[in-house]
């Protein structure tokens, strides 16, 4: 830290620079979920299956979430200004190759370096914006630094959604260009002389490896086993082999380092481990319904990709409506009270997805989403509240870097593990719908009836089978909306096995 620190900035120069580093907190989030109804338009462009693509989520997510824990050591050695606008300025140039991407192989790379450089970013963001608002603007500045965060996944399914609809989706990385070049030079001209003291640290170089070496094959192991044929095959027994002896040994790694990049000794304070733990289940489960549900409307339901992301849309409006009120409810209800009323919501939002048939009005869709909405907005105040109650002011960067790395990965390993369980489910339940109707007579009068109406045989058995395979897809799904609400009720309990946590000093942002 410098010893004299800078003046609050006021008026104008407040205003755009506010602006410009809230802008680079959208543009992250946004890409975290502006492709997730696009996939199928970019599988179909890019001639690949809809369960490949979803690589470009996958790649993304994970790549920030090991960038995540270097953040502190970058804005301790290089400044929190120039980390930041770097960081810009490289996802902007990362989003402009996966615009011009030509393949998913090249998309999925850019997709990474994409990921990787935007670790600074959310965090750089929060800590500038403290720095330039007067003191008694603090928690106004946060309160609307942290509905900017669900803003974005608001406006990621619907521009992601009326991009591929309208234009190339190659857009929905292109559009980051010209509004990242804004936000570097804004806040480089109005930061740059507010830079903060820089000192020589020293990095764990092995630590990092070894999380990049086990994040990486296990994400590779999930997303390559469901088309490998899992572990009859040799790449994917290698990459599992990998992934659990890089894992052993960076945990052994990082509990002997004297400086490690991920700091595991936290993981002795109660609040922090079960927190931590309700935090990644709860988020993962989360990431990978968002992920599912528009793949489902969009290659079964005949929705389009700007449907798919308007039945999304409702949830991040109740949560960004709701948002102030639950964080002005903070600091006199029980964090584990607003935890256990987010899970709650989050249940039944997945149970009521369970009742989903493939008659299903966009009411029926919209209905279970405006519930989520409400879990939203409780549910990432009340567990950054409870995992980070009680860690020491010097140890908080680490804590916070290991909860968004541990939150981030998860998600993304979760989306894997879903797509790969939504097809088999369905080719499980398609196969018993084959055998209860492929002789009997429900099929032959079904066969017999279309033919009456004109269609040929081929014609006939190609609608009965085409029928079959959306009910399989839609029981697919509901088996994974009620085991996603099953697992909300059981973190219920991780929640209440941690003691109750003090209240927030300020609002505690969902980054």
């Amino acid at each position: 830290m410098s010893a004299a620190v800078p003046a609050p900035l006021r008026g104008g120069a407040l205003a755009l620079t506010a602006f410009a580093l809230a802008l680079g907190t959208f543009m992250q989030v946004l890409d975290s979920t502006i492709a997730n109804v696009s996939l199928p338009t970019i599988a179909g462009n890019l001639g690949v299956s809809s369960d490949n693509s979803t690589w470009v989520v996958t790649a993304f997510a994970v790549a920030n979430g090991v960038a995540v824990p270097l953040t502190g050591w970058l804005m301790g050695r290089f400044g929190v200004v120039k980390t930041f606008c770097t960081s810009v300025i490289l996802f902007t140039i990362a989003s402009l190759l996966c615009g011009i991407a030509w393949d998913l192989p090249s998309l999925i790379g850019f997709r990474i370096l994409q990921g990787a450089v935007s670790g600074p970013m959310i965090p750089g963001s929060q800590a500038l914006l403290i720095s330039i608002f007067p003191s008694d603007k603090r928690s106004t500045a946060l309160g609307v630094w942290s509905i900017t965060t669900l803003v974005g996944p608001i406006m990621g399914p619907i521009l992601g959604g009326y991009i591929s609809d309208n234009y190339h989706w190659s857009w929905i990385f292109l559009i980051n260009v010209p509004v990242g070049i804004f936000c570097a030079l804004i806040c480089w001209r109005g930061l740059r002389s507010r830079e903060t003291a820089t000192r020589k640290l020293p990095i764990d170089q092995v630590g990092l490896v070894l999380l990049v070496l086990w994040v990486g094959a296990l994400q590779m192991m999930l997303d390559l086993g469901k088309n490998d044929d899992w572990f009859n095959s040799t790449r994917i027994v290698v990459m599992t082999v990998v992934a659990v002896i890089g894992f052993i040994a960076w945990v052994i790694w990082e509990m002997t380092d004297a400086n490690p990049t991920v700091d595991l000794s936290l993981f002795k304070h109660r609040n922090f481990a079960f927190g931590s733990v309700a935090f990644c289940l709860g988020y993962a489960v989360f990431f990978a319904n968002t992920l599912i549900l528009p793949l489902w409307l969009q290659t079964q339901l005949s929705y389009t990709a700007t449907w798919a992301g308007l039945v999304a849309a409702p949830s991040g409006v109740v949560a960004v409506l709701l948002t102030p009120f639950v964080a002005r409810a903070s600091g006199k209800v029980d964090a584990r009270i607003l935890a256990t009323i987010s899970f709650i919501a989050f249940a039944l939002s997945y149970f009521m997805r369970s009742n989903l048939n493939t008659s299903a009005s966009t009411w029926d869709l919209v209905l279970p989403m405006l519930v989520q909405g409400v879990a939203m907005s409780t549910f990432f105040l009340s567990m950054v509240t409870i995992s980070l109650d009680g860690i020491p002011p010097e140890r908080m960067p680490s804590a916070t870097g290991i909860v968004n790395f541990a939150r981030i990965t998860a998600g993304s390993f979760a989306a894997s593990i879903t797509t790969t369980m939504w097809d088999r489910r369905e080719a499980m339940h398609q196969s018993h719908l084959s055998d209860a109707v492929g002789s009997a007579s429900p099929f032959q009068m079904a066969h017999a009836a279309l033919e009456r109406l004109g269609f040929t045989d081929l014609q006939a058995t190609a609608a009965i089978t085409r029928q079959m395979v959306g009910q399989a897809y839609l029981l697919a799904s509901t088996d994974l909306f009620r085991v996603s609400a099953w697992l909300c009720v059981a973190l219920i309990g991780t929640v209440w096995l941690t003691r109750r946590p003090s209240a927030p000093k300020g609002p505690i942002a969902a980054d």
